[in-house]
């Protein structure tokens, strides 16, 4: 299928698609764009109440946000703990708001946002011990926080998805905590490889190879191997114990081979439980809702996907 038509027009206003082609000077650029990228994301559905929560981290407190849904009543509801995108090195509870608050209305779960550390201040795997020990005090204040402890989910959208397969898979080596649920949107999977669509895609299509290839310099800035399987979870020789899963990729994304070959082999596993290739779709199109109006159907159904995994 072709480019959605809107969806090229879009390309062509950010310059022939190279949206971010500037990154050579450091992360501050790639932050400030993508702070300006995220302002397209469109008016956000209705939400009961959000809450801001300082958790306590490895390092030291983390800031976090709690999103209710409109229909949340005193009883406990469906938990997700979500993790932006922005390569490990940009995003922020204010650029990704919008998204967590979409989940938190369509899933109708509460949804906690996570302010993990970035690098290149903090290296890599500093986000994910954050991602990891947020995931674990979700279940322990799940009765403070209104959340079901047995229905406790994690949804990570591009690096934030890194983070969330990574989480699963140390989550069910130390059988702790119990996930119910991993929800992967256009997630990076293997820095060690260019599959096809990353050759494909490298340039044009919002999220070049040139961007990848910044992000993971400054994520681990004194060197480090992009084979280490908390980075690139697709390379984990066994996903035994990992959670159902949902994953969702994009056709004209360059991270699309390898959410498609994580899915294949957890669905080995048992534990794949829906694949969907938007057609027509680029790299986080689900968060630009101002400009590519599919992007909220597309969130609805992910959200309905949720509800129904977590019934």
């Amino acid at each position: 299928m072709p480019l959605d038509p809107r969806v090229r027009r879009f390309l062509e206003v950010l310059g022939a698609g190279n949206a971010v082609r500037t990154l050579d000077p450091g992360v501050l650029e790639r932050r400030e764009h993508l702070a300006e990228l995220m302002k397209l994301g469109g008016p956000a559905p209705p939400i009961g109440h959000i809450d801001p929560l300082s958790l306590p981290g490895p390092a030291g407190p983390l800031n976090a946000r709690l999103y209710s849904p409109v229909e949340a009543r005193a009883g406990s509801l469906p938990g997700i703990l979500y993790l932006h995108g922005g390569g490990l090195v940009a995003g922020n509870l204010d650029t990704h708001a919008c998204i967590a608050q979409s989940l938190a209305h369509f899933a109708a779960c509460r949804v906690l946002a996570l302010d993990y550390r970035l690098a290149p201040e903090h290296a890599f795997p500093a986000s994910l011990d954050d991602a990891y020990a947020a995931v674990k005090v979700m279940r322990a204040r799940s009765a403070d926080y209104g959340i079901d402890p047995a229905r406790l989910a994690i949804c990570g959208d591009s690096a934030g998805g890194t983070l969330s397969a990574a989480v699963c898979q140390a989550a069910a080596r130390a059988q702790d905590p119990p996930l119910a649920l991993q929800v992967l949107l256009c997630p990076i999977l293997d820095y060690s490889r260019r599959s096809g669509s990353r050759v494909e895609f490298a340039r044009g299509y919002l999220l070049d190879q040139t961007t990848l290839d910044h992000d993971l310099r400054h994520c681990m800035p004194g060197g480090g191997d992009p084979m280490d399987v908390r980075l690139s979870p697709l390379r984990a020789k066994d996903l035994a114990g990992t959670p159902p899963t949902l994953v969702h990729t994009a056709e004209f994304d360059p991270l699309r081979d390898e959410g498609r070959d994580y899915f294949e082999r957890l669905a080995h596993t048992g534990t794949g439980l829906s694949y969907t290739c938007h057609p027509g779709m680029i790299h986080l199109f689900y968060g630009l809702g101002a400009v590519i109006p599919y992007a909220r159907t597309a969130l609805e159904c992910i959200g309905h996907e949720i509800r129904a995994a977590l019934a």
